[in-house]
């Protein structure tokens, strides 16, 4: 197992971050557990297996582990799967998942019940299931290793011929709530840890972060199709101290999605060194009535997505989203490479007066290539849009779409290469010639996810 040399993330000195955050190193075994299941097909586990466990000893094994300590699962020979579901982890300990290891989600919906009958299920309250890995007031605690974390969502549940995801889509139909697990959950998890683990298909979101202070997502890979509904990547939210940095997400929903709902307040994120595929951007919101601010996007490419740099709210959840920086990002083949949203569609409310207002945002050293739509959109006249483009170019401006209201734009020293208008809409500045960020080098090939290997 290769062992990390630690050094400084190399971020400039506004990073948001107010950690110096270096990159994590593997803790010493406390106890190693070997496979007693093989992978069948290369993604999941023969039938007879399913009824085979390994939750309980997983579990026995985080709670007698000491702190500052990991326990690993490891292959043997040729067996190298796991089956659990769900585990809680336990403060200080790691949770270790060696190369070539796969730690498959249970498919029985009893696994999670919430209450009896809760999970699995489609109804109109949502929220009936437990996640695969829990983590709750656990400070110092972590998941590691190179191995993957299978959630199978497109797997038919136990006795059923339905998948997740399938329940997901009846939910989205029916104007429901889908009861699907998800991989992750870390509530009040101060200084929890991520490290160069896989996560794959998950039945909702993979990692759920919620209300602490200091979370690291390093060398991460996702890895979910699009068939995956409101499967996000990686959701921070009313936290401080966040940083989500040389990561790779595929996702059926937001790639990265920081939220700041009624909580209280989501503050000090940096998001570095990342490359996003099929999803829906980086964003900020739905909620954002908590408020959000001093927030870093640097050095990330959007490639094949949705959505690109996102942020979404409306009056039944908005609030104020301020200070936040984007920078040296390029942008290939995204529907909606900039998209400033004050009535997202999702959960509106018109009657409410949690209005969202978006301002000091700032896009420096952007370059979209590709066709797509541009949405800068202020809710009214008392909460306009406060954005600055510097450097910021659109390389097809002849098959770009422009959509603008309740803006006050701000453009330059760096070039500009378009000019936003409509209603209520202002520009101020005179930009210099713009130089389009160079994006030879930022396009890469997703990472094999491939189990077992």
């Amino acid at each position: 197992m290769r062992i990390a040399v630690v050094f400084v993330l190399a971020l400039a000195l506004r990073a948001q971050d107010t950690r110096a955050v270096a990159e994590p190193v593997i803790p010493r075994v406390c106890s190693s557990l070997p496979a007693r299941l093989a992978v069948v097909d290369g993604k999941t586990l023969a039938p007879g297996d399913e009824s085979k466990p390994d939750t309980a000893r997983i579990q026995q094994a985080l709670d007698a582990c000491p702190a500052g300590q990991a326990v690993e699962l490891k292959p043997d020979g040729s067996l190298a799967a796991f089956l659990a579901g769900p585990v809680h982890l336990r403060a200080g300990v790691t949770l270790l998942v060696s190369k070539g290891a796969v730690l498959f989600g249970s498919r029985d919906p009893r696994d999670y019940d919430l209450a009896p009958g809760s999970c699995g299920i489609v109804n109109t309250r949502g929220h009936g299931c437990r996640p695969m890995i829990a983590g709750d007031n656990v400070a110092g605690a972590a998941v590691m290793g190179d191995g993957i974390i299978d959630g199978r969502g497109w797997a038919p549940l136990l006795g059923q011929t339905v998948s997740w995801w399938d329940l997901a889509q009846e939910a989205k139909v029916n104007s429901s709530s889908q009861n699907c697990p998800r991989i992750l959950v870390l509530n009040h998890c101060d200084n929890f840890t991520l490290y160069r683990i896989t996560l794959k298909n998950s039945p909702n979101f993979h990692v759920s972060y919620n209300g602490g202070n200091g979370f690291t997502a390093w060398g991460v890979v996702i890895d979910t199709p699009k068939a995956g509904r409101n499967t996000d990547g990686i959701d921070p939210g009313n936290s401080t101290n966040v940083t989500i940095t040389h990561c790779f997400i595929n996702a059926g929903d937001d790639n990265v999605a920081v939220k700041a709902g009624t909580p209280g307040p989501t503050t000090n994120i940096t998001i570095a060194h990342n490359h996003f595929y099929a999803g829906h951007g980086v964003s900020i919101g739905s909620e954002t009535d908590g408020g959000l601010s001093n927030m870093l996007v640097t050095d990330l490419s959007i490639d094949g997505a949705d959505n690109g740099i996102r942020i979404k709210s409306n009056s039944s959840r908005g609030g104020l989203v301020r200070h936040v920086v984007y920078e040296d990002v390029c942008i290939r083949d995204t529907k909606n490479p900039i998209l400033m949203d004050t009535h997202y569609s999702a959960a509106p409310n018109p009657n409410s007066d949690h209005i969202p207002w978006f301002t000091d945002i700032v896009l420096r050293d952007i370059r979209v290539e590709g066709p797509g739509k541009i949405t800068l959109d202020g809710y009214d006249d008392q909460h306009r849009l406060g954005i600055t483009f510097d450097d910021v170019v659109i390389d097809d401006l002849a098959r770009t779409k422009f959509s603008s209201s309740h803006a006050t734009v701000r453009v330059g020293p760096g070039g500009v290469n378009f000019k936003p208008a409509g209603p209520d809409v202002t520009v101020e500045g005179s930009p210099e010639k713009a130089e389009p960020n160079s994006c030879a080098a930022k396009f890469v090939p997703m990472p094999s996810t491939a189990e077992g290997k």
